[in-house]
């Protein structure tokens, strides 16, 4: 496993961001536990944010009444923003930044679809649940309850929602939770590339290389029209910055595994910052918008980078 900076999550320091693990088992306890959280906040005068699945959604806003809008209680559709995890903090950011500024304390409900997403989707939740203690270190002070049906999502996955979530919602009491991890993420090691596979080392001047060698892959494998332009605007920005910022060249691996495109880029430099591309550039902001721009053009992206090893990136499209 490789790991980035050590930055230690600043929860467990400061009350501001109350990031909380909600272990449930079956549709009635998760109704239990969400309503009671929203009826709280209610009470309280706060504000709320739900992003679950449609199908709990359904049964919530059942459970909240027949005009939930009136209760201060705002669904949204997770879907809209694709299966990709980093585009997750960004949405959240603009959310709370609204409600605060509407002068509402606020409440979130988040539940992440462990049990249909891909084992490189369950992989980069897991960064994103980790990346939330980081990002809303220094926000204004909101609670987030992130339910997981334990009939359903995978030892290992509960296992590390415990290390990420400060404090913990059990048998009806919200308290801290004493496995919580402060420390350094621990990644999961990528996947070894599916035979057959291409490569092209790129340089200064070779940019163009890169986008003939995605397309003639993508191409053979049926990936045209705009959803390939997307592909190729992110793949130019990840193989720049490996000339800008990365010892002027790379390494590119192309290959197909069941149904997505795999492009993957290597190169000998380091990303220190853990949120980047997490977070929406600012309107005058110059620079940093590249891999901003690669998390909201394709459908997974997956980076590993230390000093050591170097930067390795992966862009996931769906072939269909």
């Amino acid at each position: 496993m490789t790991s980035p900076p050590t930055a230690a999550a600043p929860a467990a320091k400061s009350p501001a961001f109350r990031h909380e693990l909600y272990p449930y088992q079956g549709e009635a306890a998760f109704l239990e536990g969400a309503t009671s959280f929203v009826e709280d906040a209610m009470r309280a005068d706060e504000t709320v944010l739900v992003a679950v699945g449609s199908d709990k959604q359904a049964i919530l806003r059942d459970a909240l009444g027949t005009n939930p809008a009136d209760r201060q209680v705002t669904f949204v559709d997770t879907a809209a923003l694709g299966r990709n995890p980093g585009r997750l903090i960004p949405a959240w950011q603009e959310w709370i930044a609204k409600a605060v500024s509407d002068g509402q304390p606020v409440r979130g409900i988040s539940e992440s679809p462990w049990t249909t997403a891909t084992a490189a989707e369950r992989s980069e939740l897991r960064y994103h649940e980790w990346l939330l203690n980081l990002t809303f270190a220094d926000s204004p002070a909101w609670w987030l309850l992130c339910p997981y049906d334990t009939s359903t999502v995978e030892a290992a996955v509960l296992e590390s929602a415990r290390r990420c979530h400060p404090f913990q919602l059990a048998e009806g009491v919200h308290g801290d939770n004493s496995a919580f991890a402060e420390g350094p993420f621990l990644f999961d090691e990528l996947e070894a590339p599916c035979d057959p596979q291409e490569s092209l080392s790129y340089g200064a001047g070779a940019l163009g290389a890169v986008r003939d060698k995605v397309t003639a892959c993508a191409t053979r494998h049926g990936l045209t029209g705009p959803r390939l332009s997307e592909l190729l605007v992110a793949a130019t920005e990840v193989a720049a910055n490996s000339v800008r910022h990365g010892g002027g060249w790379g390494t590119l691996r192309t290959w197909v595994e069941g149904d997505v495109l795999i492009c993957q880029f290597h190169d000998t430099g380091h990303i220190a910052d853990p949120l980047v591309g997490r977070s929406r550039p600012k309107p005058h902001q110059l620079g940093g918008r590249g891999l901003w721009l690669v998390q909201q053009l394709c459908d997974l992206v997956q980076i590993r980078s230390t000093a050591e090893q170097g930067t390795t990136v992966r862009l996931i499209t769906a072939l269909a």
